[in-house]
C-alpha cells in the first residue's frame, strides 16, 4: 500500500484559492493510485480570522493568563477548523474524506501542555478510513493526553505530527508543502543567488534547521529519519520537484553525490545571539553551568578553557544571564548584536582546508570572527549582526553554491 503523508501549512490553507490548490495536490496522488494521509496547519498568520494567534489575542483581551490546559484546548482549534474545510472541499469534489483531531488520528502525549511529548501513535482509525478509501484530514500539532487533555506540540507541531503519523502508518514518502520551492542554499531573502537543494541528507537539513534555517522543524526530521521515510520539501503553488531529504549512504549516498558534488550543501544563520566571556580560573564550572541549565537557558558555540569560559545565548536571556553571573561573583564579558553563521555539508568531514577557505573569505571581505565552534559536519562562525548578510553572500559565493 502506497501510503503518502501530505502535511500542509498555514499559507496553503488560507486562502479559498489556496486551498484548492492543496485539493488539486491531494487529487493527483489519489488519482496516481496512492493513499493520501493530509495532516494541516491553521488557517493563516496573525490577523487572519481563524489563525490561532489571532484565537489566542481574542481570548487575551478577556483574559491576559490563560491557564496552559485552556490555552492549549484553544490552540488546538486552528487545526480543526482547517482540517473540516478541506475535508468538505474534497467531498464538494467528489472524493470521500473525513476529518480527524490528533486524538482520534491516535496521537498520545504526556501532559505536558503547550509542548507535550508523543508517547506513542495508533493509527488503527486512520487505517480504517484508509480501508474504506477515505481520506483522512488530520489535524495536526495536536494530540491527547492518557488523561483525557487536549496538548499541543510545540513549535513545528503540525510538521512533528506528519512525521509521526508517517512512521505509525510505515508511510513510503512524507511531502511538506509550503509557499518555497524546497530547502535552499542560503536564506533568500539576503542572498539573491540561492538555489533549491535537490537532495539532501537527513543530517544535514536536520544541521541546517537547528541552525536557523525555518523551513521544517529539526523534531520532524528527526523522527524521519528515524523511520527512514523520505521527505520531500515542496511548493503547494507551483510543480516543481521541490527538495527531497534521504539517507547519506548505500545506493542513497550515489543519488545525494550524483545531485551535489560540493563540500557545502548549506548556509544557515541565527542573529540575535549574545556572547559571553568569562574571565578566571578559580571557577566552578560544573555549578554555572547547572544553574544555566535549572534556568532553562540553552547555550551554544562553547569554548572551555581553565582561565577562561565562551558561550553563546540567545539574547532574550540578558538580563538573567547577567543577575546570575553577577550572584556568581565572575568577571565576564557581554558582546550582543551577534550571528551564528553555520556552513553545513557532510562531504566536508575529513578534507583539509575548509577552516582556512572560511577564515581567508570572512577576512577578505573585512569580517571580523568572533567565535568558532566545528563537528563532523558543520563549522559555525560568530560574527556581528551588522556583517550577516556581507557573510553569507560572501561564503555562498566562495564555495560556489549558486552555480
Amino acid at each position: 500500500m502506497d501510503i503518502v503523508i501530505q502535511k500542509f501549512g498555514g499559507t496553503s490553507v488560507a486562502t479559498e484559492q489556496s486551498r484548492n490548490e492543496v485539493a488539486k495536490k491531494i487529487i493527483k496522488a489519489k488519482e496516481e493510485g496512492k493513499k493520501p494521509v493530509v495532516v494541516v496547519s491553521a488557517m493563516g498568520r496573525k490577523g487572519d480570522p481563524y489563525a490561532t494567534d489571532t484565537l489566542i489575542e481574542f481570548v487575551s483581551s478577556i483574559n491576559s493568563s490563560i491557564p496552559q490546559r485552556e490555552l492549549d484546548l484553544l490552540m488546538s482549534c486552528g487545526e480543526i477548523i482547517s482540517a473540516v474545510v478541506l475535508t468538505n472541499i474534497l467531498i464538494s469534489k467528489g472524493y470521500k474524506a473525513s476529518a480527524m483531531t490528533g486524538a482520534q488520528a491516535g496521537i498520545i502525549t504526556d501532559d505536558s501542555f503547550g509542548n507535550a511529548d508523543v508517547l506513542m501513535v495508533n493509527p488503527k482509525n486512520i487505517f480504517e478510513l484508509i480501508s474504506k478509501d477515505i481520506i483522512p484530514v488530520i489535524a495536526g500539532f495536536q494530540g491527547i493526553s492518557q488523561t483525557g487533555n487536549i496538548t499541543t506540540l510545540g513549535r513545528g507541531g503540525s510538521d512533528t505530527s506528519a512525521s509521526l503519523i508517517g512512521e505509525a502508518v510505515k508511510a513510503n514518502t512524507i511531502e511538506i508543502y509550503t509557499d518555497v520551492d524546497g530547502i535552499m542554499t542560503a536564506d533568500p531573502r539576503i542572498c539573491p543567488d540561492a538555489k533549491v537543494i535537490e537532495k539532501i541528507s537527513y543530517n544535514e537539513v536536520f544541521q541546517l534547521a537547528d541552525s536557523g534555517a525555518k523551513v521544517i522543524h529539526p523534531r520532524a526530521v528527526e523522527i524521519a529519519m528515524r523511520a527512514n521515510i523520505p521527505l520531500f520539501i515542496k511548493n503547494t503553488f507551483n510543480e516543481r520537484p521541490g527538495t527531497c531529504i534521504i539517507h547519506y549512504g548505500g545506493e542513497e549516498n550515489n543519488l545525494l553525490k550524483k545531485s551535489n558534488n560540493r563540500l557545502i550543501t548549506g548556509i544557515a544563520h541565527r542573529n540575535n545571539r549574545l556572547q559571553i566571556c568569562i574571565e578566571g580560573e578559580n571557577i566552578d564550572d560544573e555549578d554555572l553551568f547547572s544553574t544555566l541549565a535549572e534556568n532553562n537557558i540553552s547555550i551554544d558555540i562553547i569554548n572551555i578553557f581553565p582561565e577562561r569560559k565562551l558561550f553563546t545565548v540567545d539574547d532574550k536571556y540578558k538580563e538573567i544571564i547577567i543577575k546570575i553571573l553577577n550572584q556568581k561573583n565572575v568577571k565576564f564579558k557581554l558582546t550582543d548584536n551577534c550571528c551564528k553563521i553555520t556552513l553545513i555539508g557532510e562531504r566536508m568531514t575529513g578534507v583539509p582546508g575548509v577552516m582556512a577557505k572560511i577564515i581567508k573569505c570572512l577576512n577578505k571581505n573585512n569580517i571580523t570572527i568572533l567565535q568558532t565552534v566545528d563537528s563532523l559536519t558543520t563549522i559555525a562562525c560568530l560574527i556581528h549582526n551588522s556583517n550577516t548578510t556581507k557573510a553569507v553572500m560572501a561564503l555562498h559565493k566562495e564555495f560556489e553554491l549558486g552555480i
